[in-house]
């Protein structure tokens, strides 16, 4: 039986593109996993020991301050006892699941009071090996908690207030800030509207003193991203008759007259840092307008109704845990608590020097359910992260948008970048 023939040339350039072709598969075969690890925003896995570990426990400490606020505007926004609270027991609940497997146990302390109360308390618990405080306390009483622990073995975690102050001239280096500032804030939906092409803002500013610190924050964020504030209006409130019978025909008439003879605009802008009358401006406006601001369409550092990233996993497990939807200040809480798990995890130990070291350190990450790690930043202490912009019920956005970007990381296009900022006290 007769085979045809093959040439000598012709098994030559079968053998050689066979030979190119095997080389090319081992090449692909060992570039593949190191482009995927390249790619991934996810931390690496946290390692397990073959042998049983030693027993690490981390004691945390969380202090609530008591202030007065005048009450919502809603009975919707009613404030829980339990706001940040809860979030920093759900961060507590997640760190001891880990820590079952790693023979780590957590547990957390809460203290109420005013800051002279929460000083005197967090100084004994600290005695007792409570290092890792978590506050939800006003600016000033921030800076007084970090004073009284300045020269001790102690690391605050701010959940409570968003002032840039704090973080920049007035920085302590004893404190790190879950809770983003109001320059992120106004920065992730400064670039939303701006992105969305709706440049001109008209600015409704209220009369109290963080209505004017959120005021400049978005001047600025206009400036910053090439937007333009086209005229500023002042806004007086008068409550007493919100909720009487025909409260919401007064304020039906005198929105529309605050906002009557108002230059072109595409938006309007509601800076209510207090949260005590933006809600009057949706729908009442003289001119069909979106608000945008302090309502309608808000920037936060979380929201109830997100289901990416494994959101809606989180938030169940919230609801389960404390029977309500989680808040702003509860995510805030529950990252703080979960920025020291992960360092527990990661370094196998309870020693208060070196997990301090190690939240503060350029290799330090967290997956906070944002799609991407985050991470302190090195000059001031602030966490780095991407922002919702959303409406009420549902997530319209997430800053920072495409299209912005920054030499080392997208997210340092929110807020005050390392070249602006004032704080001496962290080593740059």
């Amino acid at each position: 039986m007769a085979f045809p023939s093959t040439r000598p040339a012709e098994l030559s350039r079968k053998s050689g593109w066979q030979t190119a072709c095997a080389v090319l598969l081992l090449a692909l075969a060992f570039a593949r996993p190191a482009a995927a690890e390249e790619a991934s925003p996810t931390p690496a896995p946290i390692p397990i020991p073959s042998a049983q570990p030693a027993s690490v426990n981390v004691q945390i400490l969380y202090v609530k301050e008591n202030v007065s606020k005048e009450l919502p505007l809603s009975l919707l926004d009613q404030p829980n006892p339990d706001d940040g609270i809860a979030g920093a027991k759900l961060g507590v609940a997640d760190n001891n699941t880990t820590g079952r497997f790693l023979n780590q146990t957590f547990k957390m302390d809460v203290l109420e009071g005013n800051i002279d109360e929460l000083i005197k308390g967090a100084t004994e618990k600290l005695a007792s090996g409570d290092n890792f405080i978590i506050a939800d306390v006003a600016p000033d009483s921030l800076l007084k908690l970090a004073d009284a622990f300045k020269d001790k073995p102690a690391l605050i975690f701010n959940v409570g207030n968003p002032d840039d102050s704090v973080r920049e001239e007035n920085c302590r280096a004893n404190v790190l800030h879950t809770a983003p500032t109001r320059t992120m804030l106004a920065d992730a939906l400064a670039q939303y509207l701006v992105w969305k092409k709706w440049p001109n803002w008209l600015l409704v500013v209220g009369p109290s003193p963080n209505d004017q610190l959120l005021a400049d924050a978005y001047r600025r964020a206009a400036k910053k991203f090439g937007a333009k504030i086209v005229e500023e209006r002042q806004f007086k409130i008068d409550t007493g008759n919100r909720r009487a019978d025909g409260g919401y025909e007064q304020i039906q008439q005198q929105i529309p007259q605050f906002m009557q003879g108002a230059k072109d605009h595409d938006v309007v802008l509601v800076v209510d840092d207090d949260e005590v009358f933006a809600d009057y401006f949706p729908y009442r406006t003289w001119v069909p307008r979106p608000i945008v601001g302090s309502a309608g369409l808000v920037p936060s550092s979380w929201h109830p109704a997100l289901e990416l990233w494994g959101g809606t996993q989180f938030q169940n497990r919230f609801k389960k845990l404390t029977g309500r939807i989680i808040r702003p200040i509860d995510y805030d809480a529950w990252v703080a608590t979960r920025a020291i798990g992960e360092a527990a995890s990661r370094k196998q130990t309870s020693d208060f020097n070196v997990l301090r070291d190690y939240i503060r350190s350029p290799k330090f990450e967290v997956a906070a359910f944002k799609g991407v790690a985050t991470s302190f930043r090195s000059w001031n202490g602030q966490l780095r992260e991407p922002l919702l912009v959303s409406t009420p019920k549902h997530l319209v956005s997430v800053s920072p948008q495409a299209g912005f970007l920054h030499q080392f990381s997208v997210l340092d296009t929110l807020g005050l970048d390392k070249p602006e900022t004032k704080c001496k006290a962290y080593t740059q």
